[in-house]
């Protein structure tokens, strides 16, 4: 694997784990994370090896999702807002990447857990959170559309349309035994038991031949195709382009 600028990657036996290293910016997602995410997940996916893919946050949080501040010197260098849409289109591929990737993928999460962030910890497989987590989508109170990456259709299917429907219109905080309760989460553990958590997975899936399991997530991937609501990247990334085109943020939710 190569070095990257904003994470940390560790191989051991056949897990990779991926941890989001911007601590400073409470691992915001930026361009440059977009990259580095896409970097992996093509090389990973390449390497017989690698079976499981662990996505963990350094620091305090997990993610308070996407770098607002990159949205705004973006569109402040280019008001045609290309270079947003660019960006934008950058999260569409990664979140595809991650729906449709073959390997077992487990988001390990703690902290704030937000927007962008809440939608990459969705599109992994399984997903362990800490008993500190604060769970919010924030789109709305921004002035924005929910339409980061695609992931809405995601997020409906498993955490349910109701519910769903109501946290994003009202932009309300959640924890962890409710992002539980909406099967958010499979399961919420003291922080000090998330890496054990993530072994008593990984252990039995290292031991799975590599093609089964690898067979096994193309079936799991193609049927949840099928029962998806709709894919609605390409319009969600021209939504949010020209929403944000055409005003300034709000600064809080």
């Amino acid at each position: 694997m190569n070095s990257y600028k904003t994470l940390l990657v560790t191989l051991e036996s056949s897990v990779l784990t991926v941890q989001l290293n911007i601590p400073e910016t409470d691992n915001a997602i930026s361009g440059q994370v977009l990259d580095d995410l896409l970097d992996v997940l093509f090389h990973a996916e390449a390497d017989p090896g690698i079976r499981v893919l662990v996505l963990a946050g350094a620091g305090n949080d997990f993610s308070v999702g996407g770098d607002r501040t990159e949205f705004s010197t973006l569109l402040a260098e280019d008001p045609t807002g290309e270079a947003l849409s660019a960006l934008l289109t950058k999260a569409e591929r990664l979140c595809d990447a991650l729906r449709g990737t073959e390997l077992v993928t487990i988001a390990r999460l703690h902290g704030q857990v937000i927007g962008a962030g809440l939608g990459l910890a969705v599109l992994c497989d399984l997903r362990v959170g800490a008993d500190n987590c604060r769970f919010r989508m924030p789109e709305l109170g921004l002035g924005v559309p929910p339409a980061w990456g695609g992931i809405l259709p995601r997020l409906l299917r498993e955490g349910g349309q109701p519910r769903i429907r109501e946290l994003l219109l009202t932009c309300a905080a959640f924890d962890a035994p409710t992002a539980k309760e909406l099967s958010l989460l499979n399961k919420v553990v003291p922080q000090d038991r998330l890496d054990p958590t993530i072994k008593e997975w990984t252990k039995p899936l290292t031991r799975r031949s590599p093609l089964a399991l690898r067979m096994t997530k193309k079936a799991l991937n193609s049927y949840a195709n099928t029962a998806q609501l709709a894919i609605g990247s390409p319009f969600d990334t021209a939504l949010l382009t020209a929403v944000l085109s055409t005003r300034e943020l709000t600064r809080r939710p």
